[in-house]
This record gives C-alpha cells, sequence and structure tokens, in this order.
C-alpha cells in the first residue's frame, strides 16, 4: 500500500478538529498543500486553500473537502469534576456511552469516558429506554471541579472522539474517526500534489478544505465561495453507507464505486454537469453508483452563490459516520480519485459552457 497515503490519512484522521476548532486538521493540510504550491488564500473563519494555476483564461475550479468534524463543546463542570457537554455536529445519542474521548485544552489532551451506568444497577425502567444525552457526562478521572480546573478544564473547549487510524483485516478497509470528512481532506491533498507534478491543466484550481461544514449551515462553504468566486464546485465528502444490517439499502456500497450524489434537501446535480461525470466514469470504467440523500453537503450553498455555481459531489459511502470509528474502502477512495483528476483535466471553458443550462 502508498506510503504516501497511508501518513496521509494516519495524520489527517487522527487529527482533532471538531467544528468551530479546526486549527490541528488545518496545520496538516497547510503542511501538505504547501508542497504543492505557494500561494494560499483563506476565509476569515478558517478554510483553507491552495492554488494550482493553470491555464489564465479557463474556468475558476474549487474542489474542498471540509476540515471538521464532529464533537462535543464542555458547557459545566460539576462540583465532583464530571464535565456536562453539547454535541457540535449531528449525533445519535446510542452511539456515545463509555466511548473514549479527549478533551482538548491550553496545557494539552485530557483523556476521558463518556458516563455509562452499569447493568448491574440499571432498573427495568432504564434498561428500555434510551438515555438522553442531557444526561450524559464525561469522566476525566478527577474528584473536584478545582480538580479539573487545575488540569486547564473550562467550558466551552472541545473535546474529540479517540480512534485509531486502523488498516483492517482486508487490507482494503480502513477504519478512523472522522473519515467525514478527512477522505475529502485527503482527496484534496491528492489532486494539489497531481497538479503539481503535472501542471497542465486547462483552468486554475483551488484546492483545499472548508470550515464548521457540520453545523447547520455549511458556513465555510459559503465564506470560502465569497473568496473564491468559483465557476465549478466539486465537493469532497463522505457519506453513510447503506450496505450494513438493518439498513434500507438506499446508500452506497463499501466497494461499490465513487458515489455520485443526485439530490439532497438543498442540493440537485444539474443534468449537464451529471452527464459530464458519468460520461468519464463510463469512457475510463470508473465504478460508480448513485445515491439520494437525507443530509446535505457544501454543495448545497455553494451552488446558489451569486449567480449559482454548477456543483457536484465526488463522494464515497462510509460505514458509521458520525461516530467514534467509521470505515471506508479503498477501491471507492481510488474510484473517486481518479473521477477527480479526470474532471479537473477535462473541465475547459468549452466543457464548463456545455455544463451550463441552456
Amino acid at each position: 500500500m502508498n506510503q504516501f497515503q497511508l501518513e496521509l490519512w494516519k495524520r489527517l484522521t487522527e487529527a482533532p478538529g471538531v467544528s468551530g476548532f479546526e486549527a490541528p486538521v488545518r496545520t496538516v493540510m497547510r503542511e501538505y498543500i504547501s508542497r504543492y504550491t505557494q500561494e494560499i488564500v483563506c476565509d476569515n473563519l478558517g478554510s483553507l486553500f491552495g492554488v494550482m494555476r493553470g491555464d489564465e483564461n479557463g474556468p475558476r475550479i474549487m474542489a474542498a473537502g471540509h476540515l471538521d468534524e464532529v464533537g462535543f463543546m464542555v458547557t459545566r463542570i460539576s462540583d465532583k469534576g464530571f464535565l456536562s457537554f453539547q454535541t457540535v455536529g449531528g449525533w445519535w445519542g446510542q452511539v456515545l456511552l463509555a466511548q473514549r474521548v479527549q478533551v482538548l485544552t491550553p496545557a494539552g489532551a485530557i483523556d476521558g469516558v463518556i458516563s455509562s451506568i452499569p447493568p448491574h444497577v440499571l432498573s427495568d425502567d432504564q434498561r428500555n429506554r434510551p438515555m438522553d444525552v442531557r444526561n450524559m457526562y464525561i469522566d476525566i478521572g478527577v474528584d473536584s471541579r478545582q480538580e479539573a480546573e487545575q488540569l486547564g478544564v473550562r467550558p466551552g473547549q472541545p473535546v474529540v472522539p479517540v480512534c485509531p487510524f486502523t488498516v483492517m483485516a482486508n487490507p482494503k478497509r480502513l477504519m478512523a474517526k472522522a473519515w467525514d470528512n478527512r477522505y475529502g481532506c485527503s482527496l484534496a491533498v491528492e489532486l494539489a500534489k497531481e497538479l503539481h507534478d503535472c501542471p497542465s491543466h486547462p483552468n486554475v484550481v483551488y484546492v483545499g478544505a472548508t470550515v464548521q461544514e457540520e453545523l447547520a449551515g455549511a458556513r465555510g462553504a459559503k465564506t470560502a465561495a465569497a473568496v473564491i468566486e468559483p465557476d465549478l464546485f466539486l465537493a469532497l465528502d463522505a457519506s453513510p453507507a447503506g450496505d450494513i444490517p438493518g439498513v434500507r439499502e438506499e446508500g452506497g456500497k463499501l466497494g461499490g464505486g465513487v458515489l455520485m450524489r443526485l439530490y439532497d434537501p438543498v442540493f440537485i446535480l444539474q443534468p449537464g454537469l451529471r452527464d459530464f461525470l458519468i460520461a468519464i466514469c463510463e469512457e475510463e470504467n470508473i465504478p460508480y453508483q448513485f445515491y439520494v440523500a437525507k443530509g446535505g453537503t457544501d454543495a448545497g450553498p455553494v451552488q446558489y452563490h451569486g449567480q449559482g455555481v454548477p456543483s457536484a459531489v465526488i463522494g464515497i459511502p462510509a460505514r458509521y459516520i458520525h461516530s467514534h470509528a467509521a470505515i471506508i474502502d479503498r477501491d471507492d477512495y481510488e474510484a473517486a480519485k481518479r473521477l477527480l483528476f479526470a474532471a479537473v483535466r477535462k473541465l475547459d471553458r468549452a466543457a464548463l459552457d456545455a455544463i451550463k443550462p441552456r
């Protein structure tokens, strides 16, 4: 397996980056993208892009993952040192109990666990109903508020899930926290590397990652689009897989190829861009699968920026996203990478004009 990719995936997925607190991931992204271009642009919220200049008369292409992951924020410290918390991004409470976390303080990360009640002391009523997140706490192993504060814990600090990057028994399957959306960050880095190594492309590409996608409104996409003013946008994002027991098989399946998002509540893939991407997949023998989503991505707000920006999601399915551990398939990643590289190479002014509605 490619050592460059393994190191990139490990560093990106293990870096903490809860929405609004993306600095550690941004540092990793800046380090990698700066290897391939010294022209870096940012918005005022923290989104970061490298500029890859091909044909200056060609269209301006924006290709972006998002830096942030779902996590938590400390809201209160009890007299006995237990931490109340707020979820940041979309969580289902039943994936939280007894899971390891880290509280990020200026003095460093503090290990903890989300409280759970042993079955021995649960009442019948408690056993038969889910626990509300508001009744969960983080235990960092202290006995008082003063002890927690001496360690540097304060309300407002981010809390991140813990899961090391793991190559599984089937080496095509990769487990980590935050594949939503360090997948897209990784693909952005690989695109920057590709355009640096083979710099002839018929456009100017802004490649990087936004912030705060997991919060309502996909905020970084709006501010980044205002900075870049793209002619076309390619969101690089992971979506929930539909190939596990108990889930209707309406999402993608691992190993089925790149995920072609057709529709979500804030986005519709325009016919011209859909046909453009499918034609590339057919020509290049890239496996693809269709997806209709219940949640949005950065493609939604960028699509209606200014006078409108043709937008698409180059995605992959991931099992168990918005939990502590998610799984992707390396073949899907490679399919998405091939589509992204080919699309960027073909997106000249004539291709963009053909994509736009007539």
